[in-house]
C-alpha cells in the first residue's frame, strides 16, 4: 500500500496511520471505519461536541472524561475510543477532524478506492449519490467512495473534488464568472 508521505508527515496523519495500522493488524478495519463515520457525524451534528473538540479552555482531565463519555454514548469501538482519549490526553482534540480525514484516505488507498467529496446546496438523495458515483467511476475507472457535504452558499449545482481534480458547476461560481466577464 502506498500512502503519500504528506499524509504520514502531518500530525493528524501520524495519529491516523497508527489507528489504521492497529485496525488492519487486529482485523477490525470495518468496526473502526464505522466508528470514524459515527465520529464524523457527531462533529457535524452536535455543536456541543464540536465546541469540546475545538476548545482550548477545557482542561486535560475534563476533556478526557468528556470524550470517554461521548465514546460510550456513540458506542465507539475500543481502538477509536482509545484514539480519541489519546488526543484528549495530548491536548490534540482539535486534530480529530483531520485525523478522521487522513484515516479515510488510508482506508480508501488500502481498498483501491478513490475518494470524492461532493458539495451541494441541498442534501442529496441516495439515488442521486449513486448516479454521481456511477459517473465518477466511469471517469476514474475505479471504485469511488463519496463524502457528501452541504453548503447552501453555493446556491445550486455541485462541487466535486476527486484527488487533484475539481469540477465546479455551482451556481455561485457561474455567477462570479459572469460578474467578472461583465466588468470587462
Amino acid at each position: 500500500m502506498d500512502i503519500s508521505g504528506g499524509i504520514q508527515a502531518s500530525l493528524a496523519g501520524r495519529y491516523a496511520s497508527a489507528l489504521f495500522a492497529l485496525a488492519r493488524d487486529e482485523k477490525h478495519l470495518a468496526e473502526v471505519e464505522a466508528s470514524v463515520a459515527t465520529l464524523r457525524a457527531a462533529l457535524t451534528d452536535s455543536e456541543d461536541f464540536a465546541l469540546l473538540v475545538n476548545s482550548f479552555t477545557v482542561g486535560r482531565s475534563d476533556a478526557e472524561k468528556a470524550v470517554a463519555a461521548v465514546s460510550n454514548v456513540l458506542k465507539l469501538d475500543p481502538l477509536t475510543a482509545n484514539l480519541v482519549g489519546v488526543l484528549a490526553q495530548n491536548r490534540r482534540l482539535n486534530q480529530l477532524s483531520p485525523v478522521l480525514t487522513a484515516f479515510d484516505a488510508m482506508v480508501a488507498a488500502h481498498r483501491g478506492e478513490v475518494s470524492a467529496e461532493v458539495t451541494s446546496a441541498f442534501p442529496l438523495s441516495g439515488p442521486q449519490i449513486d448516479e454521481i458515483r456511477k459517473q465518477l467511476k466511469d471517469r476514474a475507472g475505479r471504485t469511488i467512495k463519496i463524502t457528501a457535504k452541504v453548503d447552501p452558499s453555493i446556491l445550486g449545482g455541485l462541487i466535486v473534488r476527486m484527488g487533484s481534480q475539481m469540477i465546479d458547476s455551482s451556481i455561485k461560481t457561474r455567477l462570479n464568472t459572469l460578474s467578472q466577464a461583465m466588468k470587462g
